[in-house]
């Protein structure tokens, strides 16, 4: 297994820095990451001074912002004030919905201090809308499982009835069910549960969940696509894969996946892209029905994707890479697929084996063998130690909770003071770091 990318394609300018909004995941890590083997400058604007993105040896500098606890027209004031201290007119990459909502909503204000892809007005809601996604793709003939919008209890029994069990719970804006549920989706197998989950998700007077169509099968049949797609929204780079493992098992994001051809699902989503108008990195979600041999398309996320670096083909190019190298007006080699290729959220994947294993459906050398072929892992990186000591520090503190646990007696108790978190002292790396917001809603 590889855990050092190198920088891949060479040759290019990479003088255009990148800002990064939202630097707390490990997608954002590997964007940092990405960008920084190339040599490109990126920046990072977060709450937290211990966003992973922000401890990377690749991150030129620092802002803190809390977008979620600032009015809008604070946050753009903010992001105008981080163009100008940078300068050269960056590009702006932001990584996660309510993000690219808000740099899609005031586009035109943005766009004379960033660079970024404008996609034709209103596409990006959209593709967010569950409903007018549904709506797309029934117009299109694009497969896509059945789905119903109920807004009461009464409505959801008989959409359930309609559909047949099991049937999916989901929400219709998934960012408001978590931040209130902690939940964006629940598997109902029978009636008599419906009413329970649909009461503990359901907001009442603001409807937010949709019953879909559940496509049998397990893991192996939950396909995605990355793509970047240019000002014409014309598709510069694009691979497909399949999730091999998920967290939560059965429902949730991909802990190891494999990049697989499938024509069908990249003819799919050109489809939608073109007429929608979209332009810039999009990540979809599909699943195969093998009823009928269909790909089904489930959730469209119009922003770069948690997944992003099972996608990179021979030369190193991902869909960051394709990003920066046709909004900065550079040619975007053509796409050589890494087939086989595995990629790997360390910890995730840990969890979803120990479940897999206890649900009888993973056994010791199966988990052994799936590992062969990984080239890449979403956290540790041989060349870049601080935000991998971090996590793998963590995880050696949750392995040990987790051992106390199972101690008899007070053996399992444990001891000594409690752990302090770390503060931005502990991994101040002596970067020149741009000043920080000090305003009453700077965050972090």
């Amino acid at each position: 297994m590889v855990l050092f990318s190198p920088a891949g394609s060479r040759g290019f300018d990479v003088s255009t820095p990148v800002v990064v909004f939202r630097a707390e995941s490990y997608c954002a890590l590997g964007l940092f990451r990405s960008l920084g083997r190339l040599g490109v400058r990126v920046y990072g604007v977060d709450h937290s001074p211990e966003a992973l993105g922000l401890l990377s040896r690749y991150c030129a500098g620092r802002f803190a912002w809390d977008v979620d606890r600032s009015p809008a027209e604070a946050t753009l004031a903010f992001l105008k004030d981080v163009a100008r201290r940078i300068g050269g007119r960056p590009l702006l990459l932001p990584t996660f919905d309510t993000r690219s909502l808000l740099v899609a909503n005031h586009s035109e204000e943005l766009a004379e201090y960033f660079r970024f892809p404008r996609p034709e007005p209103g596409a990006v809601s959209r593709l967010y809308d569950k409903r007018s996604m549904y709506e797309l793709c029934k117009r299109l003939a694009i497969p896509t499982s059945e789905t119903l919008f109920p807004t009461t209890i009464a409505e959801a029994v008989a959409a359930a009835d309609r559909l047949g069990f099991p049937v999916v719970v989901k929400a219709i804006d998934r960012d408001r069910l978590m931040r209130r549920t902690g939940r964006c989706l629940a598997i109902v197998a029978r009636r008599q549960d419906l009413v329970g989950v649909f009461e503990a998700l359901d907001e009442p007077g603001h409807p937010n969940l949709m019953l879909q169509e559940f496509i049998p099968g397990g893991d192996d049949v939950a396909w995605i696509l990355n793509g970047y797609f240019n000002e014409r929204s014309e598709c510069l780079f694009s691979m497909t894969g399949r999730r091999l493992r998920q967290n939560p098992v059965h429902t949730g994001l991909t802990s190891l996946g494999v990049c697989q051809p499938c024509q069908e699902i990249e003819q799919s989503t050109r489809r939608l892209v073109q007429e929608v108008g979209y332009r810039g990195i999009i990540d979809v979600d599909y699943r195969q029905d093998r009823r009928d041999g269909s790909f089904k398309l489930l959730d469209v996320n119009p922003r770069l994707g948690a997944t992003f670096r099972l996608f990179v083909d021979r030369q190193g190019l991902d869909v960051a890479r394709s990003w920066y190298l046709d909004l900065t007006g550079q040619g975007v080699p053509q796409v050589q697929p890494q087939w086989g290729r595995r990629w790997f959220v360390e910890d995730k994947d840990i969890a979803s084996c120990l479940a897999y294993r206890r649900e009888g459906s993973l056994g010791l050398l199966d988990w052994l063998k799936s590992y062969g072929g990984v080239r890449e892992a979403a956290h540790v990186g041989l060349d870049d130690l601080r935000p991998t000591r971090l996590f793998l520090g963590g995880l050696a503190r949750r392995a040990g909770r987790k051992v106390r646990s199972l101690l008899p007696g007070d053996a399992g108790a444990v001891r000594g003071k409690p752990e302090e978190g770390n503060t931005p002292e502990q991994y101040d790396d002596g970067k020149p770091s741009p000043r920080r917001n000090t305003s009453a809603n700077q965050g972090g």
